[in-house]
């Protein structure tokens, strides 16, 4: 943590944790993701990397809007917010609900928790340029 830990409202510090938290959730799934047996070992590797590097990505943005009061992030993480809701409710509606399903609604549901409080209570005034 950085030195200015300690005036991080607490609603950003909640936004953090929570997102962070769906991230970890989501690099677990992915280790244990199995991919389709028609898929060739590179397409497979190729996959896996672009997982890895969209994660990475998130992380960043994470960083960025809890760190460096960038509101831009934020508001990029809250439209991937709603794509993720957009293809699960699709994925729900062609799988039914299986465990992968699960643990992707709990990654977005934590998501969705962490950025209501990046917009609420706090967390207010973070990203407001006059303010720093």
């Amino acid at each position: 943590m950085t030195t200015d830990a300690a005036t991080v409202p607490r609603n950003i510090w909640r936004f953090e944790v929570l997102l962070y938290t769906s991230l970890l959730l989501d690099t677990l799934s992915a280790a244990f993701q199995s991919l389709p047996d028609e898929l060739s070992e590179s397409a497979a590797s190729v996959a896996s990397l672009i997982n890895a590097l969209l994660i990475l990505g998130f992380v960043w943005l994470v960083k960025l809007a809890a760190r460096r009061r960038q509101g831009w992030a934020r508001t990029l993480l809250l439209a991937a917010l709603l794509l993720s809701f957009v293809s699960l409710a699709g994925e729900l509606a062609a799988n039914g609900g299986d465990m992968s399903s699960a643990v992707e609604l709990l990654s977005a549901i934590l998501t969705a928790a962490g950025l209501y409080f990046s917009f609420t209570g706090d967390a207010r005034g973070w990203f407001d340029p006059a303010a720093r």
